[in-house]
Parts: C-alpha cells; sequence; structure tokens
C-alpha cells in the first residue's frame, strides 16, 4: 500500500524553514530576500501536499482496480432502498464495503467513500452514518463526478460542503469498469473518495507562524481550502480569487508580490500545486512592515 509522509516529520521541517528564515524582523531584511525564501517554504508544503494527494488517488485507484470493486453492482436491490436508505442497505455488497473501510483506515485523509452508479445515484457510502446523513441520493450534478465520466480518469474536485457531513471536503473522483464476462470493460461507477481538509488546516496551524503572518490553501475558484489563522479559519465565504497573486499562481507562475488586502499592505509570495488535473494555490502573506 502507498503511504503518506509522516505529518510530524513535515511539520518539524516547515517548522524550521518559515522561523530561520522568514522570523526575523531586522531592518536589513527586504522584501524580495523575505520573499525568496518564502517561495522556497511554500514549494515545500505545495510538494507535501501533492504526494499527499496523489498517493490518495492511487490508493483509490487501486481499490477501484480489484475484482470485487469491479464487479457489477446490484441495481435492482438499489432501486428498491435508494428513497429509504440513500443507497444500499448496510448489510450488502460487503466485499464492496470492506474494501472501502480498509481504504480508510489506511489513509486518514480520506474521511469518507463512496460508490456512485453511472447514472449518479449512491450505490453505497462509508462509514454507513454519512450513507444514513446523506440528504442528496443523486449526485450527478458534482463536477467530480462530471469530470471522471466525461474523461474516464481520476479527477480532483473543487471544494464542496459535503451533503452528507456538512463540512468542506476535496474529492477525488475514479471511474470503475466492470470485468464481468456480460458487461467487461463497461462503467460500473464511480468511486469516490472524501478529503478531510480540517487535518490540513490543522497541521498548517501547528507551524505556530508569528501573528502577523498567515499561510492560505485555496483552490482554482479562490475558495479558502485551509488557514493557518485561527481567527480566520472559520470564516468560510473567504474568497481570495480577486488577488493578483492568486491570479499569477492560477496561470502557473510563482514569486511574490505587494498588494492591497482588507485595506493593509501586505507582501504576499504565491505557488502552484498541480494535483492530479486540478490546480491549487499556496499564499504567505505578511504586513510590508514587517519585512522593511
Amino acid at each position: 500500500m502507498i503511504s503518506l509522509i509522516s505529518s510530524n516529520s513535515f511539520s518539524i521541517s516547515v517548522k524550521d524553514i518559515f522561523f530561520d528564515k522568514t522570523g526575523s524582523k531586522a531592518s536589513t531584511t527586504t522584501n524580495e530576500t523575505v520573499g525568496k525564501n518564502n517561495i522556497l517554504s511554500l514549494k515545500l508544503l505545495a510538494n507535501s501536499l501533492e504526494t499527499r494527494l496523489n498517493g490518495a488517488a492511487s490508493m483509490l485507484e487501486f481499490a477501484g482496480n480489484l475484482s470485487e470493486m469491479r464487479s457489477m453492482p446490484n441495481a435492482t436491490l438499489l432501486n428498491a432502498t435508494l428513497e429509504g436508505l440513500h443507497g444500499i442497505p448496510s448489510y450488502s455488497d460487503l466485499q464492496k464495503r470492506m474494501i472501502a473501510q480498509k481504504v480508510i483506515s489506511y489513509y486518514p485523509e480520506i474521511a469518507g467513500i463512496s460508490f456512485i452508479m453511472p447514472n449518479g445515484d449512491t450505490y453505497f457510502m462509508e462509514p454507513y452514518s454519512l450513507q444514513s446523513n446523506q440528504t442528496k441520493n443523486n449526485l450527478a450534478f458534482r463536477d467530480y463526478f462530471m469530470g471522471a465520466i466525461s474523461s474516464n480518469q481520476t479527477y480532483l474536485g473543487d471544494i464542496i460542503t459535503s451533503t452528507s457531513s456538512g463540512l468542506k471536503r476535496a474529492i477525488i473522483a475514479v471511474p470503475v469498469f466492470s470485468n464481468d464476462d456480460d458487461n467487461n470493460g463497461v462503467l460500473s461507477g464511480v468511486l469516490v473518495g472524501s478529503i478531510d481538509l480540517g487535518l490540513l488546516s490543522k497541521e498548517t496551524q501547528s507551524f505556530n507562524l508569528p501573528q502577523e503572518q498567515r499561510i492560505v490553501y485555496v483552490d482554482s475558484k479562490g475558495i479558502k481550502i485551509a488557514d493557518s489563522d485561527k481567527r480566520f479559519s472559520i470564516n468560510n465565504s473567504e474568497s481570495f480569487s480577486n488577488l493578483n497573486s492568486f491570479q499569477y499562481a492560477l496561470a502557473g507562475k510563482f514569486g511574490s508580490t505587494v498588494e492591497e488586502v482588507s485595506h493593509e499592505t501586505m507582501l504576499i509570495s504565491y505557488y502552484p500545486m498541480d494535483a492530479i488535473q486540478n490546480r491549487w494555490i499556496i499564499l504567505l502573506m505578511q504586513p510590508v512592515v514587517d519585512v522593511i
């Protein structure tokens, strides 16, 4: 099984970079010097998250290629139970459910796994509590489902609010193709992994940056994924799409620039992070007055 980078060792190495390079407020420090050091830190953050997202995708692809997962779902049973149970019963198609349970146990970042039928109906969710709390039985409207179906490839969706947990999640969707004799190679469904973004925020907040510094992860639409500042982390509506730094990174560039954020002049370092087919952005912001 593919394993993740240790969160503890990762956090220590990033802390060393931030506090050795950007923590000083000495008058000799310049925007250019701080910006360069910030880029090194952001590159480390980007590489680590890319590795973990790609690892989670590989795990889901491995699970989706197992013969038990590729066997045709019980559509007749689903039609009888979808409205009442939001999927099949907890004791049905246990081989698929057990595979999902094992993946979740191996990968703490994956908070839940769903199997979605080709028409968008939910076949099952694990843990089963997610299925019980589901408010929508058909997920064909989700970008991750449409992306996986149209491309026949693994797809990383933009940030959503889960209809089963109510929490912000990033979703990795993997198309699954049947291995049955009568339906070999036919799309049997989409295996979906829900990524717990709360773990990323907790990890980022563990860096204990100086209060005036802030790191945010945002998706391709400028929606916040994670925030190092606990004061802002609960503001889920905050968007960064209007920043020049965001637009530069979205175009694949990295660097530093000075611009206004909430009526304060900030030095913002930016770095793009390419994971699967999507692009996320990491921003490091600090007041200009602290680095001149």
